[in-house]
């Protein structure tokens, strides 16, 4: 068809592109005039397809159409007039003339919202359903017989810009191809317009945008994003005029505390948070804003309100001026199609694309002796007044957040100065838990008190999710490339080294950790993990998919990997750093945010952990940590319908109840490393030198605290006697004392209650009958110490050889030689199947128990070989999932399959 497009802006230009695409013949485009020099895209395009383009500042004087102007339309012999987005009246001489008329689009359901600002109405009144018309031009005022109507779900947050971004422009485009389709092919219908529940609402002015607060929250909310951006709800505070922007209902976790902000006619005063500008409805519930902008224009974040100049545009001195010239001539040479650099102008909606980011930086980086900037900045800085604020910040070295207060416990120990803070941390703060509870942490090794520990409630768990889906769904995190965030944590693995002595000594004090043992495992591997981790970031891909094609049609399929989202990770207390890190890198790797929960006996490291967190630029809300009591803070991140994923490492009763919770609560992802009575088989044809060495390290090996511990020890017959004889001769050698010590190799047990338990177990033990070869007993000296155990005619029925001890207790059964496939049905007659291991020198026999073994980890010839690289995780009731290596990232990714039609 031969098609005069009438109308203006991207989207008019978007429809005019795609009818030339369709093939039909555009004989003239009418668009408004140029204003300040620049041409409107619609025109832009069209003189460059040579189209004739007339820019009419009008079509009618005094009511009547001006007979020039519609002889030139009229000579074009158009079909049909296509009106994508007009803001001229166009005489109905037009409107009639084309052999099918005129179609034009609206963005609203009409017969709802006739009139100007659709949009803004849509959302004024807290439509649940919103969407677009197509309707044949007539002489009223929308209300043409409709063409086409599509509609979409307004969501409680969108706002004017959110809607037509998402929905109303690109679909609107396709409808008014659409549209023009049916008209071609004779099959448009012709729709009357209903008059029930027909509204009209005028155009939105600045003046008739104030808020009227007597009302509830959802409407004040509706008011304001209704008027985001344009014009702007304000009301009078302070004794100026504020405009407020960013609106949300969605306050979960926030508290009704901060400086009061009083608003004449408010039911109260707003209140001026870290998170924004709190206001009340007349029923007394709750929005946050989260941008004000100030009478003069100034624009800051509704936080920092009460901060005045600090927070407003900066006064450049001359040199400053100068600088921003030179960059301003920067930005002209990037982006050439404009042809005048404002304060408002948009890098990215001026044609920048990425490659002009490095560009921009690099530029910027010569012009100021050096000045790192990062590619973030750019994009977080888009228009050419705010870069040049925020340069201007960096060179005067006002750019940095306050820095974080920390409140920290010094103790000296293992001749270093140890600083700890000891309070919750969120959103990137430390700060007291709800009604400043605390706890005391305790030193195993003498039983005194180390410090004071804030003690999470289930309010805190709620502002430290909140925190967490924040800083996922709006903050830096999302933003940045995987590269750069892969940076991230490799500076905090490298900050991890610089503290490592400091971390190990905190573990020795805080858990009884061995410092030697601490600083080459518990910290060591912490520090490989993250590395690990962090090279995992850019290499997290999807695939390509062949399907069956749609003939005569083609298709792509492809998958993508996406993080889940808000994730909560419950941390046991027997390695608790490391624990932390096998979990949370591999979960911030993936592009998550986090809420850890440490074990309540072992939180020192975590929250030192968190502190370097912070030095490592990890935006705020990424990781947030709780102390608290399992019941309290394990429970509710289970139940909170914002945590998308648990990662558990504890019991397996625990873990079965966390299982439950997640189910019932949102069906969470969940991986479980739960309980284990992991059997090693030694085989009388071993190097029995090496078995004994490793045998000793299956037991004892961090004080028998180590989730894969060999819980029961199956030694044939022929080398029994040796076996327990030369374990004995072994166990007399360890030094058992104050684990700073460098020479001691066994430390206090991680907690008293433990202590206990272990002490009932192996009288239990005896009272079955099992012989009890060494100690069985508390070390009669200050704190948490344990004797190391050997149990000898362990019987299969009994307790202690069905049940994990978590303790340094050796259980030692026989087998008669030979026996292979008998001692194999003994080591897997159990629930558990975390690990296990086999010593031969007979590689058949090596690898057929390998294979017969359910356990997620099988040792041959060693034990407790774990590496960053490799899988680890358990079978039957030791859980579910893994941890380290590939496979761990996808506990913490969800899978999304795209299929293309073309």
């Amino acid at each position: 068809m031969k098609i005069a497009v009438i109308g203006q802006s991207l989207f008019g230009q978007e429809v005019y592109c795609q009818l030339r695409k369709e093939g039909h013949e555009v004989v003239g485009v009418f668009t408004i005039p140029d204003k300040d020099g620049k041409a409107d895209p619609l025109g832009l395009v069209a003189e460059k397809d040579g189209v004739p383009v007339f820019k009419f500042p009008r079509w009618r004087a005094r009511g009547q159409a001006l007979p020039e102007v519609v002889a030139k339309y009229q000579a074009l012999g158009a079909e049909l007039n296509v009106l994508p987005f007009c803001s001229q009246f166009i005489p109905m001489e037009v409107i009639s003339a084309p052999q099918h008329g005129s179609i034009i689009y609206h963005p609203s359901l009409l017969p709802r919202h006739r009139g100007a600002s659709a949009i803004n109405w849509t959302l004024i009144h807290g439509d649940k359903k919103g969407g677009f018309s197509i309707f044949w031009a007539d002489d009223g005022l929308d209300t043409g017989d409709l063409l086409l109507q599509k509609e979409c779900e307004v969501l409680p947050d969108d706002t004017v810009s959110t809607l037509y971004n998402r929905f109303l422009f690109p679909e609107g485009i396709k409808g008014m191809v659409q549209a023009v389709r049916l008209i071609a092919e004779g099959t448009a219908p012709r729709i009357r317009q209903p008059e029930e529940g027909a509204t009209y609402e005028g155009i939105q002015k600045k003046e008739t945008a104030r808020i009227n607060w007597d009302q509830p929250a959802e409407a004040i909310h509706n008011w304001i994003r209704g008027n985001d951006k344009v014009p702007g709800a304000w009301t009078e505070a302070c004794g100026q005029k504020l405009t407020f922007f960013n609106s949300t209902l969605n306050t979960s976790g926030l508290v009704a505390q901060g400086e009061p902000l009083p608003i004449p006619g408010a039911h109260r005063p707003g209140l001026v948070t870290k998170a924004g500008l709190i206001l009340f409805g007349n029923d007394d519930k709750m929005l946050l804003v989260k941008n004000i902008q100030l009478e003069d224009g100034k624009m800051m974040p509704a936080s920092q309100f009460f901060k005045g100049s600090a927070s407003s545009a900066l006064e450049l001195t001359e040199a400053e001026l100068a600088t921003a010239e030179a960059v301003r001539s920067s930005w002209m040479r990037i982006l050439p199609n404009i042809p005048k650099v404002e304060d408002s102008t948009d890098f990215f909606k001026s044609g920048a694309a990425s490659v002009d980011v490095v560009r921009l930086v690099e530029e910027v980086k010569e012009l100021c002796d050096g000045l790192e900037l990062e590619n973030e900045d750019v994009y977080m800085a888009t228009t050419f007044g705010d870069f040049i604020q925020l340069l201007v910040r960096k060179l005067r070295g006002e750019d940095e957040e306050s820095e974080c207060v920390i409140n920290y416990v010094e103790r000296a120990a293992n001749k270093l100065t140890l600083r700890m803070p000891h309070q919750l941390f969120i959103g990137g703060e430390f700060v007291d838990a709800e009604g400043s509870k605390t706890y005391d942490t305790i030193n195993p090794t003498d039983g005194s008190v180390i410090c004071q520990v804030s003690l999470a409630q289930v309010s805190d768990v709620d502002k430290a999710v909140a925190a967490a889906k924040e800083a996922f769904e709006n903050g830096l995190w999302g933003k940045i490339n995987a590269r750069d965030r892969g940076r991230l944590l490799y500076r905090l693995a490298d900050l991890m080294e610089q503290h490592q002595e400091e971390l190990a000594t905190i573990e020795a004090l805080d858990a009884g950790a061995v410092y030697t043992l601490a600083l080459k495992t518990h910290v060591g591997m912490s520090i490989q993990t993250f590395r690990y981790f962090a090279g995992w970031c850019d290499k997290i891909q999807g695939a390509t998919i062949p399907i069956n094609q749609a003939r005569p049609n083609r298709n792509l399929t492809l998958t993508k990997k996406e993080p889940v989202g808000v994730c909560g990770i419950v941390i046991p207390w027997n390695y608790p750093l490391m624990m932390l890190s096998w979990k949370t890198a591999a979960c911030l790797a993936a592009g998550n945010t986090v809420v850890i929960k440490p074990a309540q006996v072992t939180p020192l490291t975590a929250l030192k952990f968190a502190e370097l967190t912070l030095k490592a630029g990890i935006p705020k809300g990424v990781v947030n940590i709780l102390p608290g009591s399992g019941s309290l803070v394990g429970q509710r991140l289970s139940d909170h319908p914002d945590v998308r994923k648990i990662g558990f490492t504890g019991s397996t009763e625990v873990g079965k109840h966390i299982m439950k919770s997640c189910a019932l609560s949102n069906v969470k992802k969940v991986s479980l490393e739960l309980g284990g009575k992991s059997p090693l088989i030694i085989f009388a044809d071993c190097d029995l030198n090496k078995a004994v060495q490793m045998g000793m390290s299956s037991v004892f090996f961090n004080k028998g605290e180590n989730c894969i511990a060999a819980g029961r020890l199956f030694v044939e017959d022929s080398i029994h006697n040796q076996f327990v004889q030369k374990v004995v001769e072994e166990v007399g050698k360890m030094k058992i004392g104050n684990p700073l010590d460098r020479d001691t190799n066994h430390g206090p047990q991680n907690h008293e209650a433990h202590l206990r338990k272990l002490v009932e177990y192996c009288q239990r033990g005896v009272k079955e009958g099992a012989t009890l070869v060494c100690g069985g007993n508390q070390v009669p000296r200050p704190g948490f110490f344990f004797q190391p155990t050997v149990f000898t005619n362990v019987e299969d029925h009994m307790y202690i050889a069905k049940e994990e001890s978590f303790g340094p207790i050796m259980i030692i059964s026989r087998f008669a030689d030979g026996d292979v496939d008998a001692v194999l049905s003994r080591a897997n007659a159990t629930e558990f199947g975390l690990a296990s291991g086999v010593f031969t020198r007979d590689i058949n026999k090596a690898l057929y128990v390998s294979d017969k073994l359910q356990a997620g980890t099988v040792f041959v010839n060693t034990y407790n070989k774990t590496d960053v690289a490799a899988p680890f995780g358990g079978f039957k009731q030791s859980g579910f999932g893994k941890d380290l290596g590939e496979a761990a990232l996808n506990e913490y990714l969800r899978v999304k399959t795209v299929t293309f039609e073309y």
